[in-house]
């Protein structure tokens, strides 16, 4: 099985890029910890890469289609794409901002294509985030 270094580094090669310790460690650091915002990515990365580097790969790599963002209300995250991940669907708390994956069943996936074929759209691609409040909060005193 091709590991995803490898699968990054044809990537970028494929696209006439280098591959580089930068864009190697800002893909780790996605692939290990993601989804992550710019803030915590480059907090997670600053001894190693600076913070314009990570912005300048993070936009190459939008690009390339190896990452993509994730709204979560007016603010994003990053995440690998499906080329490079399962592809799956998240719940947001919208109190600690905690964000879960959850894969997607064959059920949702054959509504969402009706769906759109019901609207003769052709579905290419799709993101779904559930907002709400995690286990954890539920626990906590409401405090609005």
């Amino acid at each position: 099985m091709e590991s995803s270094l490898s699968k990054l580094q044809k990537e970028l090669k494929g696209h006439g890029h280098s591959y580089t310790k930068s864009r190697a460690m800002v893909f780790q650091a996605i692939e290990q910890n993601g989804p992550l915002s710019m803030h915590r990515l480059t907090a997670q990365l600053r001894h190693s890469v600076d913070r314009a580097s990570v912005y300048r790969v993070v936009a190459l790599f939008e690009e390339l289609g190896i990452v993509q963002r994730m709204q979560v209300g007016w603010k994003y995250q990053i995440e690998l794409s499906d080329q490079f991940a399962e592809h799956h669907h998240h719940l947001t708390c919208t109190r600690c901002g905690n964000v879960i994956e959850f894969t997607e069943n064959e059920a949702l996936e054959t509504s969402l294509k009706k769906v759109a074929a019901d609207y003769d759209f052709a579905l290419m691609n799709h993101q779904i985030e559930l907002q709400g409040v995690c286990g954890p909060c539920t626990l906590l005193p409401d405090i609005s």
